[in-house]
């Protein structure tokens, strides 16, 4: 592993610059059925296995008549491997009998959010809780100084270490950075969808980890010509060179694709090691 390889969230957290989303291990996302528990452990072991140290998760990320995400992680994995990071997401409402959280959390809430977060996972410390803005619209430019408030003063307290944003404009990450220090930023980005180059440019100058939720393109893979010629060239499939591509873009994209599948779960991390030409990204950014 090289540093390449590699980023330090906040400064002392060392991350394989491949990681693992929580999202999909309980729920099937296209048709919202369970997904099978036993073979979610086996899937987050296996991604331990393969070297996956940053695992993307959230509270909210559960099935009504299923598992939970932060019980599979707990159950799979605890006692914890040394230098395990787990990020976890606040903010975001989920009431009964809703499929996807369809609110937000007052800020109020926060703190019991978190607490709810380190109990489920069996932790007495969050490595990284990013505060989530708005739903899957587009960003809406409005203060969230007071909520963001809160995290940082439990980050005070010691309940977390790093603090994120998520689904966020330029400007709201500059005024939480008045607030406290901000360690990651997770919007929607992938190769064939640019558009927050600017937020991205930010982080790299300020060394913020840039960790794009839906980096395989949401609910479906792009159909994308230039994708699969890339792909056909190197013998590679479509995923992969979209995750690949995010890591050649920029030094602090962190990737973390999800998935319910053991064989997509080796098909993604494999994507790690797949070297695209100056070539290949010249022609995605055509």
């Amino acid at each position: 592993m090289t540093t390449h390889d590699t980023f330090d969230l906040g400064g002392d957290l060392r991350v394989r610059r491949m990681g693992f989303g929580a999202m999909r291990l309980p729920v099937r996302a296209l048709d919202a059925s369970p997904n099978d528990r036993g073979t979610g452990l086996k899937i987050l072991r296996r991604a331990v296995e393969l070297g996956v140290d940053h695992i993307d998760t959230a509270a909210f990320y559960y099935h009504q008549d299923g598992p939970a995400a932060n019980e599979m992680i707990r159950a799979a994995l605890s006692p914890y491997p040394p230098g395990l990071v787990i990020a976890t997401k606040v903010g975001p409402y989920r009431g009964p009998g809703d499929p996807f959280p369809s609110g937000q959390v007052p800020a109020s809430g926060l703190r019991d959010e978190v607490e709810r977060n380190l109990r489920e996972l069996g932790l007495d410390r969050l490595d990284l809780v990013y505060l989530r803005h708005g739903g899957l619209e587009a960003p809406a430019d409005e203060p969230i100084g007071e909520r963001f408030e809160i995290l940082a003063g439990l980050r005070e307290e010691g309940l977390i270490r790093h603090l994120g944003l998520s689904h966020v404009t330029p400007a709201q990450l500059a005024e939480a950075r008045g607030i406290a220090p901000v360690a990651a930023v997770q919007n929607r980005f992938d190769i064939t969808r640019p558009q927050d180059a600017g937020l991205l440019e930010t982080c790299e100058r300020e060394h913020i980890a840039y960790a794009p939720y839906f980096p395989l393109g949401g609910f479906g893979i792009p159909d994308d010509a230039r994708v699969g010629a890339v792909a056909a060239r190197h013998g590679a499939t479509v995923p992969q060179v979209l995750l690949a591509g995010l890591l050649a873009l920029s030094p602090v994209m962190l990737a973390i694709p999800g998935t319910g599948s053991p064989d997509h779960l080796e098909e993604n991390t494999a994507a790690a090691g797949l070297a695209l030409t100056g070539e290949d990204l010249a022609a995605l950014r055509s």
